[in-house]
């Protein structure tokens, strides 16, 4: 299995050196049916679809219920999620007000099983030309580093590459949880 990811060529008209670069982004995939990931399920487990996808639905809804009642609800094999929001801090008590917020946020946080299986997982880039025409390919060997805006940072390890990691540009993030 490999992330797949285009390189294609583009003008850049902004930033500090504008000109032709090479952009990366994600190779947009097939979207999996709820029906398809169900009977999946099924075959793994030996349950039916069915009773799987009433499982699930019932899941869901205690998975949103909690969470808008500010709880960090913790997704069996995946990881834990909350709601959080994004806002602008200020020093005088009479100027919080709810204008501040300027997003409300879904926070996703992987479990290790989850983390380690992406720093392990290859990527593979298509490099493309303006016009969509194949230059090359390449197989990543990087770190594997994974951004952990949660912890404040990232974590490393991975798939053997040798390129030094970078550590990720933070920017202020004023996530305010309620209590568990």
């Amino acid at each position: 299995m490999a992330i797949k990811v285009i390189a294609q060529l583009r003008e850049v008209k902004i930033g500090k050196n504008p000109g032709k670069k090479f952009v990366m982004r994600p190779d947009l995939y097939v979207p999996i049916t709820e029906k398809k990931v169900f009977q999946e399920a099924a075959t793994h487990s030996g349950i039916s679809a069915g009773v799987i996808k009433a499982a699930w639905d019932a899941a869901g809804e205690v998975i949103r219920t909690w969470a808008t009642e500010g709880h960090s609800i913790p997704l069996p094999g995946l990881g834990t999620m909350r709601f959080g929001v994004r806002s602008k801090a200020v020093e005088k008590l009479e100027d919080v007000k709810a204008n501040l917020i300027s997003v409300r946020r879904i926070i996703f946080t992987p479990n290790v099983d989850v983390k380690d299986e992406l720093k392990n997982t290859s990527i593979q880039i298509t490099c493309l030309d303006e016009d969509g025409n194949v230059l090359k390919r390449v197989t990543s060997g990087d770190s594997g580093e994974i951004e952990d805006n949660e912890n404040g940072g990232s974590t490393s390890g991975g798939n053997g590459g040798s390129n030094t990691p970078t550590p990720p540009v933070e920017e202020p993030d004023y996530d305010q949880p309620s209590g568990d």
